[in-house]
């Protein structure tokens, strides 16, 4: 049960923290102040729904079909390895980007709700990387927890309300922190280490 739990909350981490245009938008909603909350939480619930959707949908599926297992499991270490490997090579090789936050807070005039929220909802559930990372890739290694794959998911879950509240109320700190392209090496380090570890223990005995 808490190696399901802290596998999810690992794995999810490592997929949500990865820079993207959703966490920019988070990142600049914070530096901005401007309905913080309002997009974290659809954030964090949006992530909710995909990951319980990706975790029941595929875990029934794997249920009825047995041998399709070890299959998920190879599959799923093979891509958390490659995700690993990419991150690893952008800490080595980085491409000098970082956060302007001064940038981000220049903008005439505070958006209206209805605008923020149209923005948040497209960058979320338009964005097909989503569904391979939500759906795909975290219902697939839920399912080789079996029984346990329900403590996976409040892992997951439990990583998209962290990461996507202390992303919106800390943007201020995190502005002045991500504004280096040092910070994203370190970031992009932190991301390849959980990343091929986790793809270790999926295959090792």
């Amino acid at each position: 049960m808490l190696f399901a739990s802290f596998s999810g909350l690992g794995l999810g981490l490592s997929l949500i923290v990865a820079i993207g245009a959703q966490n920019l938008f988070v990142l600049r909603q914070g530096i901005r102040r401007e309905h913080v909350l309002l997009v974290a939480t659809i954030c964090a619930v949006s992530d909710a729904v995909l990951i319980v959707a990706g975790v029941t949908g595929l875990g029934l599926l794997v249920e009825g079909v047995p041998w399709l297992v070890p299959v998920v499991r190879w599959a799923g270490a093979a891509f958390l390895l490659a995700y690993g490997l990419l991150a690893a090579r952008r800490a080595w090789r980085p491409s000098g980007q970082a956060l302007d936050a001064h940038a981000a807070t220049e903008r005439p005039a505070p958006a209206r709700r209805t605008t923020v929220v149209l923005t948040c909802l497209a960058l979320t559930w338009l964005n097909p990387h989503v569904y391979l990372d939500t759906v795909f890739l975290l219902g697939s290694i839920a399912a080789t927890h079996g029984d346990d794959r329900v403590w996976f998911a409040v892992g997951a879950v439990a990583a998209s309300v962290l990461w996507f509240f202390a992303l919106a109320l800390g943007a201020r700190l995190l502005g002045r922190v991500l504004a280096t392209p040092r910070a994203w090496r370190v970031l992009d380090g932190f991301v390849a280490v959980v990343m091929i570890l986790l793809a270790v223990s999926l295959v090792w005995p």
